[in-house]
Formats: C-alpha cells, sequence, structure tokens
C-alpha cells in the first residue's frame, strides 16, 4: 500500500464522512438534541473522528519521510484535534473546478476566489455552532439562538464588530479569536486577488510590462543555451593513402 493508493481509496470516503458530521452537528447544536436523537449525533461524530484519526496514522506510517510528511501535514493534525474544522475538508472538492476560457493567471486567481470565499462560509457556520454551543449553557450569554451566532459570526470575520452580541466564555472567545484570524488571512487573500487583476489590466497590450512565467524564462535559457553551443566539430581528414570506407 502506498500513500497515492490510500488517498484515492479514502478520498470520498472522508468527504462524506465530513458531510455527515456537519450534518450531525448542526442538527444537534440547533435542535439542542436530547435522548435517543443526541445518542445518534454523538455517535455519528464519534465515528467521523475516528475515521479521520486512523486516516492521519495510517498517512503518517506509509510516509517514507515521516518527520518531513508531519511537518508538511499540520492540518490534518489540527482536524483531527479540533472536530470542528472536519467539514473544512469539502474545500477539496474545489481542487477539481477548471475554469475554462481562461489563462492561466486568471485560472489561479478564480480558483483563490472561489476557495477564499467558500472557506469564509464554512468557516462562518462552523464557529456559529460551536460559539453557539459554548455559550448557550452560561447565564451571562447574549448568544443564546442560531440566528444570533451567525449573525455574530458574519460581524466578526468581516471585522466590523458592532459588539451587540459578544462571548462570555473562554472557549467563546477562543473561537471568537480564530474567526478574527481567519477574516484577516480571507481580507488578504481577497486584496491581493482583486490587486493581481488590477495590474494585469493595466499592463494588457504593454508586454514590455508583462511578467514571465517560470516556463518562459526555461524556454529562453534553453535557446540562449543552444545558441552558445560549440558547432559539431568537422571530422578529421583522413591520411593519405587510406582507402575510403564502405
Amino acid at each position: 500500500m502506498t500513500q497515492e493508493r490510500w488517498h484515492k481509496l479514502t478520498y470520498w470516503p472522508l468527504m462524506a464522512a465530513s458531510f455527515a458530521f456537519i450534518v450531525a452537528y448542526s442538527w444537534q447544536v440547533i435542535a439542542e438534541l436530547h435522548g435517543p436523537p443526541r445518542v445518534l449525533t454523538s455517535s455519528v461524530v464519534f465515528v467521523t473522528w475516528a475515521m479521520f484519526v486512523a486516516d492521519y496514522l495510517v498517512q503518517l506510517a506509509l510516509a517514507p519521510k515521516k518527520g518531513e510528511w508531519f511537518r508538511r501535514h499540520l492540518f490534518a493534525l489540527a482536524v483531527v484535534a479540533i472536530p470542528a474544522l472536519k467539514p473544512l475538508r469539502l474545500l477539496h472538492v474545489l481542487t477539481l473546478f477548471h475554469p475554462f476560457g481562461r489563462s492561466a493567471g486568471d485560472a489561479l486567481r478564480a480558483r483563490l476566489m472561489i476557495y477564499g470565499i467558500s472557506s469564509a462560509l464554512i468557516v462562518v457556520y462552523i464557529a456559529a455552532l460551536s460559539v453557539l454551543e459554548a455559550e448557550r449553557a452560561s447565564p451571562h450569554a447574549n448568544i443564546t439562538n442560531f440566528g444570533d451566532a451567525i449573525w455574530w459570526a458574519f460581524v466578526t470575520i468581516t471585522t466590523v464588530g458592532y459588539g451587540d452580541f459578544t462571548p462570555v466564555t473562554v472557549i467563546g472567545r477562543v473561537i471568537a479569536v480564530g474567526l478574527m484570524l481567519s477574516g484577516v488571512v480571507v481580507l488578504g487573500i481577497t486584496t491581493a486577488t482583486i490587486a493581481s487583476w488590477v495590474a494585469q489590466r493595466a499592463t494588457a497590450g504593454h508586454d514590455e510590462f508583462q511578467p514571465a512565467s517560470r516556463a518562459q524564462v526555461h524556454e529562453l535559457s534553453a535557446q540562449i543555451a543552444a545558441l552558445g553551443a560549440p558547432a559539431d566539430a568537422s571530422p578529421a581528414p583522413r591520411p593519405s593513402g587510406t582507402p575510403p570506407l564502405g
């Protein structure tokens, strides 16, 4: 078994597990389940968590360089440690998106925008559920229903901060910090993407201002190397009296 083979076998099952988790967790938190329904949703949450733990351990065992793999897959570790991050794996499906009729730069910018907006929406939804679950039991809480929680999450990730709803528990404030940091990241990606698009449009028709791609640089280097290569040496003259070959 190789990592590539394992990845192909588990890709869609883990996507399904991520979707099952977000459905079960949403039902559990919003409906304030008790009794058998609560046991059912808790079981789904536990099974999906166990699937991600098993996937992480198997991939680590199959990695030829375990230390390097560990450093390059810290997000996978975070998903195992923080179950609420599981739905973010659904963003992997966006890597299958291929914008048609676009240049390489436009395609990259389109993917960044789609990925950034989608991740922001998922983070807002997860944060709203998490903060509602953390705050609801506190006697001083003012975030006590999903409508207020989703409003608070949108206000926080956009760094507006009206202050009409604020978390009062330690867990709620930790979630708020993570949401604010996510907002800064999403804002940075959006700003950089728009700036890149504006720069491309401003230099359209002016090739001297267009940046060269790595492939173009390699092609130009190869052409220069070919021009500088010495010509093939002519065959040495045959000594006199030597009969011609053939």
